[in-house]
């Protein structure tokens, strides 16, 4: 399938390096509204490049159209994209709004067309193993289940772009834009939750509408309760791993980025030696994206679009489809909700 990316800044460029990695998938055009930057991308990954967006969706060759556009501004292209019969694969948030995110997904049903989010944190075999675990039931009953991203961004990122920081196009902060990641893998693990009380604050950054630093405390719908903390305030030298807890009164695994800190169960199973053999952190661990979302390499997005395209030829939803991204973005809309209002308590459909 012959795949096109809406955007010309780095997460087009990012997008182009996963496509030309990927099976099934062949990168065949760029639109972005500035000659230059497209000229750029078309430089470096060859493909088509266009600056009119019709003429770029009415290609009869192009399949599948990825939106790599700043977060609030996936809409648009995205109806666009589906009016012109393209499946819709979009960075992550899927938008900024759950009912947005709605709008998205009825003009992709209307149309008949795959439309797909993209977490790609949840394609690597550490989450293969933490999901088959939920799923069967090893840790009993789920108690504590939380997210942690600590995470630093210096001020230069935020003035790098006049919409980063911004309600209307980055959806908020270090929830919406880095943690999103931690909370979609949360609650794929440890199910809905049901409310959140939460506080957030800017506290290391100037010029910027939304939050550096929050806290959510959580009532998931299974009775386990849990916390969220999300930050691009934190400064270390090597990058803290953002992690994800769950315990429950008959295991315990503590995941930090792609790796374990802790995998211990009442019960053994026989995939426990993989996972003990291959899969747990070392004492010199440096966190994924940490400091630097240029350090995050595309395996993940790779996957990402292929499980797309094999979920196409199937004739079945892709792993993140545009109801299964829409939770993570109205659970941070929610905490965002909690914080504006003193922390009183929200609760979830």
């Amino acid at each position: 399938m012959k795949f096109g990316i809406i955007g010309a800044g780095m997460i087009a460029n990012f997008h182009a390096k996963a496509i030309e990695a990927m099976e099934g998938g062949e990168l065949h055009s760029f639109y972005g509204r500035r000659q230059e930057a497209v000229d750029e991308l078309v430089a470096e990954n060859g493909g088509i490049g266009y600056t009119d967006l019709d003429a770029f969706l009415n290609d009869p060759e192009l399949d599948i159209v990825t939106i790599a556009t700043p977060s609030g501004a996936h809409l648009e292209p995205a109806l666009a994209a589906a009016k012109a019969g393209k499946h819709v694969i979009c960075e992550k948030p899927l938008e900024v709004t759950p009912e947005r995110i709605d709008l998205m997904i009825g003009a992709c049903e209307d149309a008949g067309v795959t439309l797909a989010g993209i977490f790609n944190r949840r394609f690597h075999p550490a989450m293969e193993a933490f999901k088959a675990a939920t799923d069967q039931e090893r840790f009993g009953q789920l108690t504590m289940c939380d997210a942690y991203v600590k995470w630093y961004r210096d001020q230069a990122y935020y003035d790098s772009g006049a919409w980063r920081g911004t309600w209307a196009l980055d959806g908020g902060g270090a929830l919406m834009n880095q943690s999103i990641h931690l909370i979609d893998q949360l609650i794929y693990l440890a199910g809905d939750v049901a409310s959140v009380s939460a506080s957030m604050a800017c506290l290391a950054h100037e010029g910027i509408e939304v939050e550096d630093t929050a806290v959510a405390i959580l009532e998931f719908k299974n009775g386990a309760r849990g916390v969220i903390q999300g930050s691009t305030a934190c400064w270390s030298s090597t990058g803290h791993p953002a992690e994800v807890h769950l315990c429950g009164d008959r295991g315990s695994a503590f995941l930090a980025d792609e790796k374990f800190r802790v995998w211990d169960f009442a019960e053994a199973a026989p995939e426990d030696e993989a996972v003990l053999s291959g899969l747990m952190q070392n004492s010199e661990a440096k966190g994924i994206g940490a400091n630097d979302p240029k350090a995050i390499n595309f395996e993940g997005h790779r996957l990402n679009f292929e499980d797309v395209v094999t979920a196409i030829r199937e004739g079945r939803p892709p792993s993140v489809d545009g109801h299964e991204a829409r939770r993570a973005v109205a659970l941070i809309c929610a905490i965002y909700e909690s914080a504006k209002n003193d922390g009183a308590k929200v609760h979830l459909p």
